[in-house]
């Protein structure tokens, strides 16, 4: 069963296609050039995570969380959000939509908390704005939580991007045994094997290189402390919703909190964001 989506469109072939699984965006067109990868052999039943676009990782980042159900990277990406308002066009021309995630019997199943994510999103001319606020409703308890936007970016060839913003960064190679943090001395990081970062305290501002048509990709974020740096290499044959051959075409460089968990109190809200800019 396929899940409903939604298209926000500027004109101009600039769309941004929401699927309500996971509110993943599975599309990010720009003058018609699709600027994010998807995997031929992502699965679309509802069930599953999409494979590609931008999943939305929350309550965890990574493995099983516990002695509970919870799946890895979290269950937002496989609940069903509600598109709460929208799309509607701004004055500026530009398109917004709002989305929304609140507790239910299957998220408490596995994470016995009340809260709310709002996820705005606002489609620019060659921008996608993305907002997060997530919202403690309790009267008493805190709760705390991983957030990740898991961005897969589109590129003719992973080898030759590179990834500014990361020098002298401390990273925890998830590649290695523990002990497995370093520090980065690289003015830019290139990827040529197997990678799987999480670099802490990382600036508000990265660009990549050499994404669709050879262009550039700025990525600005704000209250995000972590950039994660992926690519499964020839670790994509283990992966059945991956292609084989498919990871010289992405790179992911994914915004979030995930090296320490964010907290919010009764009452209050996280808010975070992240702006995508073709350049």
């Amino acid at each position: 069963m396929s899940t409903p989506v939604v298209v926000l469109d500027r004109g101009n072939n600039t769309t941004c296609t929401i699927n309500l699984h996971g509110c993943t965006i599975v599309s990010w067109r720009v003058n018609n050039q699709e600027q994010l990868f998807v995997s031929k052999r992502s699965v679309f039943d509802g069930k599953k995570p999409i494979r590609g676009g931008i999943p939305f990782v929350f309550p965890i980042f990574g493995g099983p969380m516990g002695p509970g159900p919870m799946p890895q990277h979290g269950f937002a990406r496989i609940a069903r959000w509600s598109l709460e308002k929208g799309p509607d066009r701004l004055h500026t021309g530009d398109v917004e939509a709002i989305f929304s995630l609140t507790e239910s019997d299957m998220t408490r199943s596995m994470w016995n908390c009340s809260f709310k994510v709002s996820y705005r999103l606002i489609l620019r001319e060659k921008e996608l704005h993305m907002n997060v606020v997530v919202f403690n409703p309790s009267k008493e308890v805190p709760f705390s939580f991983n957030l990740l936007f898991h961005t897969y970016f589109k590129c003719p060839d992973v080898r030759r991007c590179q990834v500014t913003g990361l020098a002298g960064c401390t990273f925890i190679d998830k590649t290695r045994e523990p002990p497995n943090t370093y520090q980065e001395c690289r003015d830019v990081v290139t990827i040529n094997e197997w990678t799987d970062r999480i670099y802490t305290h990382t600036p508000p501002e990265h660009i990549i290189t050499n994404v669709v048509s050879g262009r550039k990709m700025r990525i600005q974020k704000y209250n995000f402390p972590d950039t994660v740096i992926w690519n499964p290499w020839d670790k994509a044959k283990d992966i059945p919703d991956f292609g084989d051959d498919e990871y010289p075409n992405m790179i992911c460089v994914e915004s979030g909190t995930v090296s320490n968990p964010a907290t919010v109190m009764p009452g209050g809200c996280f808010e975070a964001s992240q702006v995508l800019q073709v350049m």
